[in-house]
């Protein structure tokens, strides 16, 4: 009896959660990118570029085609890469600013920021780190939401520009996994709270301040950030899961 009733109280508390990030974040978010708000800064979500079995991962793919049609669409002027870089076979941002220089973003578009290992950390880190004030948000539509909702409390305005992503086998874990996420996320904000693994010195991003020039009018004099510069040789990534 004790045990089934504890199991209600998590399901509701799952449901009840969810439902909640779900109405706090909706109005923020965009499924048409060519109708996205502009930005000065779009802030891109690492993940694998693989999936387990070894396969091009779908959602990496979409994310990198979404923050690349944006800055083609002068939606973002700047685009902040940030992912996982725990070992020297795994390294999301390399593999996202090479995937972004094919797709014609230039290099001097691009920041990297090679620790962020969950999404409070990405965010943490564009605030904190990058100086960011106002940025779009660019993955997919299920995980926009946490977020969204990561970046409203750390005080950054913020609004998210989905990923269009076609359907692909085992999608349903990734909402499943997100699902509980979001309830872990209203733990961290609101209970027990949390700090990013690694913050750093200030290093803003070559912007145009708001209220100056247009991206068009911008010179820039700013020298090249070592984070933007071009990377070498991609390492052999092991193929990982398919990520946030």
């Amino acid at each position: 009896m004790a045990l089934g009733g504890g199991l209600l109280l998590a399901l509701l508390l799952l449901v009840a959660g969810n439902a909640w990030v779900l109405q706090q974040t909706r109005q923020q978010i965009e499924p048409e990118l060519s109708l996205c708000l502009a930005a000065p800064v779009g802030i891109v979500f690492g993940t694998s570029r693989w999936t387990r079995s070894g396969r091009p991962n779908p959602h990496f793919a979409a994310r990198m085609n979404a923050a690349a049609r944006l800055v083609r669409l002068e939606r973002v002027e700047h685009l902040l890469i940030s992912g996982d870089n725990r070992t020297r076979f795994y390294n999301e941002p390399q593999a996202m600013w090479q995937a972004l220089n094919a797709r014609q973003v230039p290099a001097e578009a691009m920041t990297m920021d090679f620790a962020g290992f969950s999404t409070y950390d990405t965010l943490a880190r564009a605030r904190d780190v990058f100086g960011v004030e106002q940025a779009v948000l660019i993955t997919q539509d299920w995980h926009l939401p946490r977020a969204l909702l990561i970046a409203d409390a750390l005080g950054l305005e913020a609004w998210g520009c989905a990923a269009p992503t076609r359907p692909v086998d085992g999608l349903w874990r990734l909402r499943l996994r997100e699902w509980l996420a979001r309830l872990g996320t209203l733990g961290d904000l609101y209970v027990w709270g949390r700090d990013p693994h690694f913050l750093g010195p200030l290093e803003p991003l070559p912007v145009t301040p708001q209220g100056e020039a247009s991206i068009e009018e911008v010179e820039s004099t700013e020298e090249e950030s070592p984070s933007s510069s071009l990377p070498g040789p991609l390492e052999p990534v092991t193929p990982q899961g398919q990520g946030e």
